[in-house]
């Protein structure tokens, strides 16, 4: 009762900062965002499902095909509902550079496939397409309410198909969906649920580390005493962590400057480190895109750290690298060109 008669004396007085709270146009992107990502996260496991039917009836056709649900994998799954169990005339059903593995599909579809596997796998490619068209549904309509959103800092206001200072002549948000696509591992689905969970009113967070720091994306200091320790960055909106989790995996792989930035931390401070602080640099880069609507993303380019980097200290670790392997270094200056 005492911390309840604390916390209402100081919202009495003003003292506690209010709640995220989006606006309404935002609440209901949110409810869209968020039931693709369940749906989307149900098709994966009646995939995983089909797949494991196919594993009991002995059927290894995931081991040669690379996707299991493409063109290829979905005719031979047809077939196989439809009482076709000839390996050679299912391997027949391939297409484009899958036929050069007729041999090894033919192999990979010698089974024991019975009635049994047929119906419970049909039953699971139902539901599977029945959710591909329950996300393509919902797909279409955030597009749809995207563009009906007004951007932010709009000098125009009620005119959102007004030409933007970039030249982009789409409706609403979907302008500002295509900037923050531009950031490498950021695709269209994950710039939409970016902007579902964060907003487009970045006077709610004074600066990009606010965003950071609301985001659970920062590095968290304990303290006990005079004892300091680093701590985990806690929950934070999973929707949100999710969205840029994967982005950051996808940027890591890439020859861009957010993938210099996880290999250079990967080798001291671990995988999951790595995909946090680049994940906090994707949300960093998207506070200034909505913060400012004239800056576009430019990437800075994997030798960026090279170039900023210090030659006297680089050539200090190479000497001593050398010097612990046993090697006697003499530095001298570079020679010149032959001519």
């Amino acid at each position: 009762k005492l911390d309840a008669v604390w916390l209402c004396k100081l919202t009495e007085r003003g003292m506690l900062r209010a709640s995220f709270v989006p606006p309404r146009e935002i609440r209901e992107l949110r409810d869209l965002t968020r039931t693709r990502a369940v749906f989307i996260r149900e098709r994966t496991r009646h995939k995983q499902r089909a797949e494991k039917m196919l594993e009991d009836a002995q059927i290894k056709l995931s081991s040669v095909v690379t996707d299991l649900f493409g063109k290829s994998g979905r005719l031979m799954m047809d077939a196989l509902i439809s009482g076709e169990r000839s390996p050679a005339v299912l391997a027949e059903l391939a297409c484009g550079r899958l036929r050069g593995k007729k041999e090894a599909l033919a192999l990979a579809l010698r089974g024991g496939f019975t009635e049994h596997h047929a119906f419970m796998l049909g039953q699971l490619l139902q539901m599977v397409d029945t959710l591909d068209a329950r996300i393509n549904d919902i797909t279409v309509r955030i597009e749809g309410h995207l563009s009906r959103v007004e951007p932010p800092n709009d000098p125009r206001p009620g005119d959102g198909a007004a030409q933007t200072p970039h030249g982009d002549t789409r409706p609403g948000l979907l302008a500002l969906v295509d900037r923050i696509d531009a950031i490498p591992g950021v695709g269209t689905r994950i710039a939409q649920v970016i902007l579902a969970e964060i907003g487009t009113d970045m006077g709610l967070f004074p600066t990009a580390d606010h965003l950071a720091s609301w985001a659970k994306l920062s590095p968290r200091t304990i303290q006990s005493g005079p004892m300091s320790t680093s701590g985990g960055t806690g929950k934070g909106n999973p929707w949100l962590r999710a969205a840029l989790g994967e982005a950051a995996a996808s940027a890591a792989r890439t020859d861009t400057f957010l993938g210099a930035r996880y290999r250079r931390l990967v080798k001291r401070r671990g995988h999951n480190r790595a995909l946090v602080a680049v994940a906090r640099s994707i949300l960093v880069i998207v506070w200034h895109l909505i913060h400012d609507p004239d800056t576009d993303y430019q990437d800075l380019g994997a030798q960026w750290h090279h170039r900023l980097g210090d030659p006297a200290r680089k050539t200090r670790d190479l000497v001593r690298q050398l010097e612990h392997l046993g090697h006697q270094v003499t530095l001298g200056p570079p020679s010149e060109p032959a001519l």
